[in-house]
């Protein structure tokens, strides 16, 4: 990997809130059922200067999965659960109910567990899923992906921005004074611009989504996030063909992506962003396998710093980077899950003496 050529725009300037060195969280899927302890742990781990987020525990059963979580903020549409999964429907039932009851749960703990604590964590982190992949997941009343309809992708982006003002505004009533972070997760988007969503039936696949409405339909929920009172937002992507450049685009603030399989462009890609003053959420910690021993603190530091070092970045520019698993803990155990975060901090703790010098 050849070195760059630092780009000769300015990089924007930091928010004086934003700390100035690495920091760590996760993606917001956690094990179990209790999310009294899901807070209570992560709040723990995640302490200032690190970012602390709200888990979604899917164990819990239908409503508290991301989809359904996500759905439950929508404004003038309704879902509720069929065999085939969620389905937007005429009228709120029981699932959309026990969704949004589940999440109103979660956000009261967070209220009672700050309230407890001597010095809060400054940041607080939500997840949405994002307007693509919730049409992808969300079916028609006749059973089909609302993906496959314009109208129907139009209208579910519109509603989660629409939606979105209630959610923060719950979430700072919540947290006061803290920086809300917002990371809006698309783990479907390169099916969804490849044309390889299968359709309901499984017999075909349906349209790819052309790239400009997928740019446009962030920009409307990064928008409609930022009128809310979100202090950053980063947009989640798998590492295949990821789609960097329309994220920032749309205007997010920064792309959180696994580092695991990388391609040598996709470097330069974010290199660029972080010269621009974006932020990097780095995937370098790999969870795929619960049972397996976590990498080494050296080992995860080096599989950052050497790309970093390869392509001309200063060590004072480890400060745009977040250090997250590459995938949720759901499918962890709560102990393996907690061993995770302790290891995300360590490991931002190393970039840090490598910023330093």
């Amino acid at each position: 990997m050849a070195a760059r050529t630092p780009q000769t725009q300015k990089p924007q300037t930091q928010k004086p809130q934003e700390p100035a060195e690495v920091t760590a969280t996760a993606a917001g899927p956690w094990p179990g059922e209790d999310p009294v302890e899901a807070t209570r742990t992560v709040r723990g781990e995640l302490g200032s200067p690190h970012l602390p987020f709200l888990a979604e525990l899917p164990d819990r059963g239908v409503g508290s999965d991301a989809l359904g979580r996500t759905a439950s903020l929508l404004v003038d549409m309704s879902v509720d659960v069929q065999p085939y999964g969620w389905r937007i429907v005429d009228r709120p039932g029981k699932d959309l109910m026990r969704a949004r009851s589940a999440l109103s749960t979660d956000i009261n703990i967070l209220a009672d567990l700050i309230g407890a604590e001597d010095t809060p964590a400054a940041d607080v982190k939500v997840q949405l899923r994002g307007p693509l992949s919730l049409a992808a997941g969300l079916h028609l009343h006749h059973g089909e992906r609302a993906l496959i309809d314009y109208g129907a992708r139009r209208d579910i982006a519109a509603s989660l921005a629409a939606g979105v003002d209630g959610y923060l505004s719950r979430v700072a009533a919540a947290a006061p004074g803290a920086r809300i972070v917002v990371q809006i997760d698309e783990p479907e988007i390169a099916s969804v611009l490849a044309g390889t969503i299968p359709t309901s039936s499984g017999y075909r696949t349906l349209r790819s989504i052309p790239g400009q409405e997928i740019t446009d339909s962030w920009q409307l929920v990064i928008d409609a996030l930022r009128a809310a009172g979100a202090a950053e937002i980063v947009v989640s992507v798998a590492e295949v063909e990821a789609p960097f450049d329309r994220i920032l685009a749309a205007g997010a603030d920064g792309i959180a992506v696994p580092l695991r399989a990388l391609t040598s462009r996709q470097w330069e890609q974010l290199a660029g962003a972080v010269e621009a003053g974006k932020r990097l959420w780095a995937g370098a910690l790999d969870v795929a396998d619960p049972a397996a021993r976590l990498p080494r603190v050296s080992d995860v530091v080096d599989n950052v710093w050497r790309p970093w070092r390869q392509l001309g970045l200063p060590a004072s520019t480890l400060s745009a980077l977040r250090i997250t698993p590459s995938d949720g803990l759901a499918h962890h155990s709560p102990s393996s899950a907690t061993a995770v975060l302790t290891r995300l901090t360590q490991v931002a703790d190393g970039l840090n003496q490598l910023a330093l010098g």
